[in-house]
């Protein structure tokens, strides 16, 4: 009996040591897995991001008589980065994502009360190496639908097409929040489905907010 003794009080240290090594080893393991898990969502521009800007925009151009003032509100979602086109060893990278928004158009000045659409188009993106600035460019198009009422320079029927570009500086102001600010132009027109065939040509200013997710 004391033979037996001996030996399970020998085996009992050994024992316990091993389950404190193999606890350390399951404990080093999910550290491991946490931070590949971070790395590979912790630069923003690898995130999905929703937008929500608005702006105003005064006619240009000759494309018709009525000066047109719009109010342009969009709720934009831009994807994790597609193409890395650059990035050097300090972390600053050129990328581009995708973008799709909706529309929602309030035309203050001009024979129509409003556009609502959609749109789509890359978005091309230089981040700086704090990972909490960059500068976007987009230009793309879409379909909408407004209240047209044949007033002559006006839209001359419901369903117009979209073409848009807009170039902004997008600033990191809170955990997963970002304040945005760009210059907008967006253009719209029917193709030339009526005849003649008034088109909008609008440039401004948007500001908005964006959440990383």
């Amino acid at each position: 009996m004391k033979p037996i003794l001996s030996i399970l009080l020998l085996l009992t240290p050994i024992s316990a040591f091993s389950g404190e090594i193999l606890e350390r080893d399951l404990e080093n393991r999910k550290h491991i897995t946490s931070c590949a898990l971070e790395s590979k969502v912790s630069h923003p521009a690898e995130a999905w991001e929703l937008t929500l800007e608005s702006g105003y925009t005064w006619n240009v151009g000759s494309n018709t008589s009525i000066d047109y003032e719009i109010v342009p509100t969009q709720l934009t979602l831009r994807t994790p980065t597609h193409l890395t086109w650059w990035e050097d060893e300090n972390g600053a990278r050129l990328i581009v994502r995708g973008r799709f928004s909706l529309m929602m158009e309030t035309i203050t000045v001009g024979p129509e009360s409003y556009y609502l659409g959609i749109s789509g188009a890359p978005s091309v993106e230089y981040w700086f190496a704090d990972a909490k600035t960059s500068i976007f460019f987009s230009i793309g198009g879409g379909v909408g639908l407004t209240d047209s009422t044949r007033i002559p320079g006006g839209q001359g029927q419901d369903f117009t097409l979209n073409w848009f570009t807009q170039l902004g500086l997008r600033r990191e102001i809170a955990k997963d929040l970002s304040l945005l600010v760009g210059a907008y132009f967006v253009h719209h027109s029917n193709g030339g489905q009526t005849n003649p065939n008034p088109g909008i040509d609008a440039l401004g200013f948007t500001v908005g907010l964006g959440w990383q997710f």
